[in-house]
Order: structure tokens, then sequence, then C-alpha cells
């Protein structure tokens, strides 16, 4: 893959994330020229401006589950328990879940190279908080 798109990172239950749509073939996170392109086979998309974006950092810690979790804004989309990262948004953005619209405030995701992601993305946004 290219510095431009990252992999998911996936673990144990690879195999019956396969199986559902949500494994590697379907599933990426795409630096565009203005926008994240996040997808999770059919069960997460979303285009993200990077002017939205604040806050990125290393989200190490428990986990609720591995696929798509959400609630109140903050969603979780994930193939493992490590290799976490996530952001906050200042804006509305299009995002969905298994086709419908949700409220996104904050994504955490589980990436193959979570650090080569960060770097990437402090090329287009700022990734401390905004003052």
């Amino acid at each position: 893959m290219s510095e431009d798109v990252f992999g998911f990172r996936y673990g144990l239950l690879r195999p019956l994330l396969v199986l559902l749509g949500l494994g590697p073939k379907y599933s990426r996170v795409v630096f565009n020229e203005r926008l994240l392109e996040v997808r999770f086979g059919y069960g997460f998309r979303a285009e993200i401006p990077f002017s939205a974006i604040y806050n990125a950092k290393p989200e190490p810690g428990m986990i609720s589950g591995i696929g798509v979790h959400g609630w109140r804004g903050s969603w979780l989309v994930n193939g493992s328990a490590w290799g976490l990262v996530g952001f906050d948004l200042d804006q509305r953005v299009e995002a969905r879940v298994l086709g419908f619209p949700i409220r996104l405030l904050h994504l955490r995701m589980s990436l193959e190279k979570p650090g080569n992601f960060l770097a990437r993305l402090s090329q287009e946004v700022r990734l401390s908080p905004r003052g």
C-alpha cells in the first residue's frame, strides 16, 4: 500500500470479519485531496475533511469490542485491540454505519501502521488540540 492508503489491523477475528464482508479487501483509510476517506466494508463509511480533524493521537487502552461500535458520536472501527489511533472532529461530516447516517464527533481506529498514519495526517492537519 502507498503512504496515502492505510490498512486496518486485524487480530484473531480476521476470518470472521472477512466472512462478514469487513475484511481488508473492502476496508481502508485513504488520503484524498481534501479529505480522509474511511471504509470498513459495508459496516462503516466516512468522508472527513481535513479541516474538521484535530487532536489526533495514539489511543491505546480498553476497547468495547471488534467491528464497528459507537455511542453519542464516539465511534470505534477496528479489527484488533492493537494499533489504535483516534481524533476529534469539530464539524459535521458525512458518516454511515450499515448505510444509516450517524453523528461522528470522535473516531478511533485500529491500523496496521498507526505511527505512519499519524505522520501522514500531520502533513494535512494540526494534531494538537485547538486553542
